[in-house]
C-alpha cells in the first residue's frame, strides 16, 4: 500500500507541475493511468499531495537552500515531486522536531524503486542534509510580507492584497485559516425523501451531522465511519456534498415551483440540483456550461439526485447565450480566482498572480452582461464567486449597475455572513476564518418592471 500511495503522489504532483492541474484532477488521472484501486493508497496519496502542495513555497525554498548552487528546476518532475513529498513527510509532518532516520531511509528506498536509482542518485547526497537543516534558513533576509507568506504558505502578492483589504490582524486570521480545509458539509435531498428519513438513514451508516443555521437542508459533517462517497445513501442520491457557502447561493435565488431558471456555469451540478429541489422538480432549469467533460459529470449528478426539470446547454457564457428565454431567475457562479477556497484547493494559490485577478474579472464581466439579457422584467439576477477580491465582486457589481440602470441591488434577507465592502451592504461575504467555509461573495439584483424604467 505504501509504495502505491507514494507512486500516486509522485506522479500526481508531476502531472500538476506539467499541466497545471488541480489536486483532484491530477490524482484522478494518475489513478486511472496506473490502475491502482487500493482505496487506502488513494486516500494517503491525496493527503500527501494536498498537504505538500499547501506548503509549496516554503518547501521549495527549503529544498533550494539545501541544493545550492543547484535548484529544483535542474531536475526532472519526478525527482522534484519526490523531494517535496520527502520534506513534507520527514520534517513538516513531524513538526520539525523528531527525525526518524529509518523512515527517511525507507522513503528513499521507495523512491528508488519508483523513479529508478539513476534518477535518484543525483540528489541522494542532499537527503541527509534535508533531515538536519533548520527551517529558519528559509526566513533569512526576508521582508515582513514575504516572511508572512512563507510562514502561512501563501504567495507574497496575496499577503499584500489581504493586508490592504482586511488589515493585518484579520488578514493573518484568514491566512492561518487557509492552512486547513474547511469542514465538509452535505445538503440533504428532499426530492428523494423527507429530511427526517434521510437523517435516519445516514445515522444508520455512521454519519453524524450538525444542522447549519439559516440554510435549509445543509448540515456540517461531524464524523463518518467511512468516506461519504462510499455510503449507500450517497449512491441513492440522498445527499450532495456541498460547501455551505455554495448552498447559500441557491438559498438567495430561492426559486419557486413552476419558475423558469437559468443556471450559468452550472457544472458539475451543485446549484442545479439544489435549485430543482427548491422548485420541487416543477418548472424549467436551463443549465449552461462550456465544458463537455464537466457536463458529463453534471448529467450523472442530475440522474443521481432525481432531477427531472433541468436541461443541459453546452455554451460559453462569454458569448451571447443561445437561448430564447426570459428567466424568472438567472444564477451566475462564474470561473474565479478561487481566492476564498485556498484551504480546499491549495494548488490554486500557486497558479495565480496579481494580474490573474484583473483577467478573471474581465471574463466575469462578459458573462454577467450576457446573463443580464436573459432576465425578465421583475426578475432576479444572482451573482456569486468563491473569491474574496473586490475586483471580482464589489467593483464588478458597481460597474454592472452603471451599465445596466434597470437593475438594482436587493438586500439579502438571509443574515448569513458579513455585509459587502465598498458600501455595498446589500451584498454578503463569507470568510474561512469566521464562517468555517470557503470564502464567498454573493449579490442579488432585481430588474425593474418595464413601466418603472422611465420613472
Amino acid at each position: 500500500m505504501l509504495k502505491d500511495a507514494w507512486t500516486l503522489a509522485i506522479e500526481s504532483l508531476s502531472w500538476m507541475e506539467m499541466h497545471k492541474l488541480s489536486e483532484r484532477l491530477a490524482l484522478a488521472k494518475t489513478v486511472k493511468q496506473l490502475g491502482i484501486e487500493d482505496a487506502n493508497a488513494v486516500r494517503m496519496a491525496h493527503m500527501l499531495v494536498c498537504e505538500t502542495v499547501r506548503r509549496r513555497n516554503f518547501i521549495d525554498a527549503f529544498i533550494n537552500h539545501a541544493l545550492q548552487p543547484q535548484s529544483l528546476s535542474n531536475f526532472n518532475f519526478g525527482v522534484q515531486s519526490f523531494l517535496r513529498l520527502y520534506v513534507y513527510q520527514t520534517r513538516i509532518a513531524k513538526k520539525w522536531l523528531k527525525i526518524d532516520v529509518k523512515e527517511a531511509e525507507n522513503i528513499a528506498k521507495l523512491a528508488r524503486s519508483i523513479l529508478g536509482w539513476k534518477a535518484l542518485r543525483k540528489v541522494e547526497h542532499v537527503l541527509g542534509f534535508l533531515l538536519t537543516q533548520k527551517p529558519s534558513v528559509v526566513l533569512e533576509d526576508k521582508g515582513d510580507e514575504e516572511r508572512v507568506g512563507l510562514l502561512t504558505f501563501h504567495p507574497t502578492w496575496f499577503v499584500k492584497y489581504c493586508f490592504k483589504l482586511l488589515g493585518r490582524k484579520k488578514a493573518l486570521e484568514l491566512l492561518e485559516a487557509n492552512l486547513q480545509s474547511p469542514p465538509p458539509y452535505v445538503r440533504l435531498n428532499t426530492l428523494k425523501g423527507s429530511e427526517t428519513e434521510i437523517l435516519d438513514k445516514l445515522a444508520e451508516e455512521g454519519v453524524k451531522l450538525e444542522k447549519v443555521e439559516g440554510i435549509r437542508y445543509a448540515y456540517k459533517v461531524v464524523s463518518v465511519e467511512k468516506p461519504l462517497t462510499r455510503t449507500r445513501s450517497f449512491h441513492e442520491g440522498l445527499f450532495y456534498i456541498q460547501d455551505k457557502a455554495s448552498c447559500f447561493a441557491a438559498e438567495v435565488a430561492d426559486p419557486k415551483p413552476g419558475m423558469t431558471v437559468l443556471d450559468v456555469c452550472a457544472a458539475p451540478g451543485a446549484k442545479t440540483t439544489y435549485l430543482a429541489q427548491l422548485m420541487q422538480n416543477r418548472g424549467a432549469i436551463y443549465s449552461v456550461d462550456y465544458s463537455k467533460r464537466r457536463m458529463s459529470i453534471w448529467k450523472s449528478e442530475i440522474a443521481r439526485m432525481g432531477v427531472d426539470v433541468a436541461q443541459p446547454v453546452i455554451a460559453d457564457a462569454c458569448n451571447p447565450l443561445p437561448l430564447k428565454i426570459e428567466a424568472d431567475i438567472v444564477v451566475l457562479d462564474p470561473p474565479c480566482t478561487s481566492t476564498g477556497a485556498f484551504g480546499k484547493l491549495p494548488s490554486a494559490k500557486w497558479r495565480l498572480t496579481r494580474r490573474s485577478v484583473d483577467k478573471m474579472a474581465e471574463i466575469q464581466w462578459k458573462m454577467l452582461c450576457n446573463c443580464a439579457e436573459k432576465v425578465k422584467a421583475g426578475g432576479k439576477l444572482v451573482y456569486s464567486t468563491c473569491s474574496i477580491t473586490v475586483e471580482e465582486n464589489e467593483m464588478l457589481i458597481e460597474r454592472f449597475l452603471k451599465r445596466y440602470p434597470e437593475f438594482s441591488l436587493a438586500e439579502i434577507t438571509l443574515r448569513i455572513g458579513l455585509p459587502g465592502l465598498r458600501g455595498l451592504e446589500e451584498c454578503r461575504r463569507l470568510y474561512p476564518h469566521i464562517h468555517q467555509c470557503n470564502g464567498f461573495f454573493i449579490a442579488q439584483m432585481i430588474k425593474a418592471m418595464r413601466e418603472n424604467l422611465f420613472e
